[in-house]
Parts: C-alpha cells; sequence; structure tokens
C-alpha cells in the first residue's frame, strides 16, 4: 500500500475539481464477490467517498438481490453523490425489441440507477437498433455507457480487412485468435457514432488492452483517446500497476474503473494529498475486503 504514496502529491484539490466530475472519474466496481453487507458499502463511501464518482452492478450481481436492497445501495450512493450504473446486464432483460428495452429502462429507473451500460458483443443486434436504444436510454433521463472490446466477430470486419488478415494469421510474427480479429477503427467509429446519439462515456474492456501491466496495448490506447478524447473514455484497470500506467500516460483526468480496494491507490496516484483522511482509510479493516 506504500508504493502509491511516494507518488508526488499536489497541492489540495489541484485539477481535481469537486462532483460531479466529468473527468478524471473513478467508477468502482460493486464487490459483488465478497461477503458483501450493508456495512462494507457504507464504509466505503464513507471513508473515501469523495474520491469516489459511480459505483456499477456489474456481472449482474443486482439480479439477485431483493430491489429493497438494490434501492437501499443505490439511496446509499446517491448520499455520497456517487451516480449508479448497471454495468453489461441488459442482454439478459431484453428480447431485442424496442419495446421490451424501454420497460427495462423505466425499472431500472424507477429502482434509482443513474446509467444503463450497453455491451456492444454481447446484445448482438444490429447497429441501427443499439443506437435506438442509446436513444431510448437518454429520452428516459438516464445516462448511456456503450461497453466496447477490441476484438470483433469476423463477420463484423469488411472482406478487404478480412482477407488482410487472413494473411497476417500465416505470418510467422503475428498471432490471431482463430474466432476474431482485431479492428481498433471498426470500434472507434462505432463508438463514434454512439457518441452522436447521444452517449455520454464509452466504456473500453479490459481484454487485450489493459488487462496485464506488462502487456499494454499502448497504440490501441492512444489511437482510441486520440479519437475520441479523454472525458468520452473509460479504462478497465484491474490493479494499482495498470491505474498508475494510464495515470502516468495520461494524467489524472483519465477515466478509470477499478475495483474499492484500489481507491486510495489510484487518488494518490492522481496527485490528491489526502492528509488525515488517509490514516482513517488505511485503519479500516473492513475496507480491505
Amino acid at each position: 500500500t506504500t508504493a502509491a504514496f511516494r507518488w508526488k502529491c499536489f497541492e489540495e484539490n489541484e485539477d481535481r475539481p469537486a462532483k460531479p466530475r466529468c473527468f478524471g472519474v473513478t467508477e468502482i466496481r460493486r464487490p459483488h464477490y465478497t461477503l458483501f453487507s450493508h456495512n462494507l458499502l457504507q464504509d466505503i463511501f464513507e471513508s473515501v467517498g469523495d474520491y469516489v464518482d459511480g459505483l456499477k452492478f456489474s456481472g449482474g450481481s443486482h439480479s439477485m438481490m431483493p430491489k429493497a436492497t438494490i434501492k437501499q445501495a443505490i439511496d446509499m450512493a446517491h448520499q455520497h453523490d456517487v451516480y449508479v450504473s448497471t454495468g453489461d446486464w441488459a442482454e439478459h432483460m431484453v428480447s431485442k425489441s424496442p419495446s421490451s428495452f424501454k420497460e427495462y429502462v423505466e425499472e431500472y429507473k424507477q429502482l434509482g440507477f443513474d446509467t444503463i451500460e450497453l455491451n456492444v458483443s454481447s446484445l448482438e443486434i444490429p447497429e441501427e437498433t443499439f443506437l435506438r436504444f442509446i436513444r431510448l436510454v437518454k429520452s428516459g433521463g438516464l445516462k448511456a455507457k456503450p461497453h466496447f472490446q477490441v476484438k470483433f466477430n469476423e463477420s463484423d470486419i469488411s472482406p478487404l480487412r478480412r482477407n488482410l488478415n487472413k494473411i497476417l494469421v500465416h505470418h510467422p510474427f503475428v498471432s490471431f485468435s482463430a474466432e476474431f480479429v482485431e479492428d481498433v477503427n471498426l470500434l472507434i467509429r462505432r463508438a463514434e457514432r454512439c457518441i452522436e446519439a447521444g452517449a455520454d462515456m464509452i466504456m473500453i474492456d479490459a481484454d487485450d488492452v489493459s488487462k496485464h501491466a506488462d502487456n499494454m496495448r499502448a497504440d490501441i490506447i492512444a489511437k482510441i483517446i486520440g479519437r475520441l478524447g479523454i472525458e468520452k473514455t473509460m479504462f478497465e484497470a484491474s490493479n494499482q500497476r495498470i491505474s498508475e500506467w494510464f495515470i502516468k500516460q495520461y494524467g489524472p483526468n483519465v477515466n478509470l474503473f477499478i475495483d474499492h480496494w484500489n481507491v486510495v491507490d489510484v487518488e494518490c496516484l492522481r496527485g490528491r494529498n489526502l492528509g488525515k483522511n488517509l490514516a482513517s482509510v488505511l485503519g479500516s479493516s473492513d475496507f480491505l475486503f
């Protein structure tokens, strides 16, 4: 835990505007894979709530919870100015039709969710339908966050690009998946159309981009940020080393999706001087679960 605190600290609040922030956003994964309790979430918000912008119910964790419990967690987040996202669960809730998706948006709005995340790969719907879903989210008064992976089904790639990939697959110095091919330009073009349709932010999956600190795809990341802008993109950072890489490369204003136990490290890397609050955070045993 001490590695991050060697990072240079700036003056209090320098380059870190108050919430709600549109850049330098830290979104955390709700700890659905641990023994979760109301007290743990409360401890996270009370200890580091000033440094948490969003809470994501990832992995469909909320599907196993009573609605009253979900609403209680959302209300607690809102008390600390933390927005709440559904995670990429829409594909399990809709039958691909705009009418059923509109009902899904309304249901989650009633629960108190602020953001609907839409996984481009999992939904497996035509692009025009996907863009219509974004517009339905926005017309429902919620924020839309498309979730992209760098890998695409081969059928999504143009014939010319597909033939080029087949040549590269047999090249001794190039490794490609047998089922998927990589086309960052396709991702960016689709993301641009999502933003034009009203999407508030684009989520980039860690797979094949930023999953391992020793194998970061700096070229892909630079191209995505260069085209879409740092305020419109969020990257998944699964550990402190990956967060450090992003902040060193792009500064404190990069948007990151992290695990809840990395909040203090990430905020120190962003340059915040936590002062007395640091002792209370590190002294909380519950926060480390």
